[in-house]
């Protein structure tokens, strides 16, 4: 009797596991379609993801973003990727990343009182920032965002020519200890990584920032951005938002797309 409980034990827990996990796949992507179609008129989400192609951790949280990016109707999710630099010494340059984009992460760690940065880091709305492939915690303070306190419309209008993007801004509210940042986003890229942490991995990107210009804060104003060759606006989306100098909060958000 002892052994065929142990062996009902041992068959049971792989079991109980199993639905476990099932259960919690399927309650993720429920709370994914949720957050792709259900518009509120109250909260937005300003989701930013600090991630690196030399970082093998990286990848899940790369898939994670495109899974909520995929099919997304929300005008009030608006997502971003911004690729770092610090991992770009590991033996793989990421041809997406920047220096102000670690600089932006490390201003985080100052608004946020943490006490180093780290890959793959997200932050929503400014406020609030997790693992960015940790799942729950990450639909959870998305959810949480986009059920928060009303924000004022902010508009965007664009105008292309000579290389450059105008971008023309209305509705903001003004605040001297606020500015503006415009990202130029790529919507879709691939990468063949061929040293470092992820060599021989084909990875997949979203959402990628590719330019971000920040501007003292108006009620309307306008920020110029350059194109980069090939220019197709269909590939591409631009994210305004604004945002206060004292602690990194995120008030009004916006997205242009063609």
């Amino acid at each position: 009797m002892k052994y065929v409980k142990e062996i009902v034990l041992y068959i049971g827990l792989p079991l109980i596991f199993l639905a476990i996990m099932a259960f919690k796949n399927t309650h993720h992507k429920n709370m994914i379609a949720s957050i792709q179609h259900d518009s509120h008129d109250k909260g937005f989400a300003v989701v930013e993801l600090f991630t690196s192609e030399g970082c093998w951790s990286c990848p899940p949280a790369d898939e994670l973003i495109a899974r909520l990016q995929k099919g997304n109707n929300n005008q009030q999710l608006y997502i971003m990727a911004f690729h770092v630099d610090y991992w770009d010494h590991q033996g793989w340059k990421d041809r997406f990343s920047q220096a102000g984009f670690t600089e932006r992460q490390k201003q985080y760690a100052a608004w946020l009182r943490l006490g180093n940065i780290y890959t793959p880091q997200l932050v929503v709305n400014g406020k609030t920032e997790m693992v960015g492939s940790d799942e729950g915690a990450v639909l959870g303070a998305i959810s949480a965002a986009l059920r928060g306190t009303t924000a004022p419309p902010l508009t965007l209008k664009a105008e292309q020519g000579n290389g450059t993007l105008t971008i023309t801004y209305t509705g903001a509210v003004p605040h001297k200890k606020a500015r503006i940042l415009t990202a130029l986003v790529q919507k879709n890229a691939r990468s063949e990584v061929n040293a470092g942490e992820n060599a021989g991995k084909q990875l997949s990107h979203v959402q990628v920032v590719r330019q971000l210009q920040q501007q003292e804060l108006k009620a309307q104003g306008t920020v110029t951005l350059k194109l980069p060759a090939g220019f197709q606006a269909g590939d591409w989306e631009v994210i305004a938002f604004v945002q206060q100098k004292n602690t990194g909060e995120i008030t009004q958000a916006a997205k242009l797309t063609w």
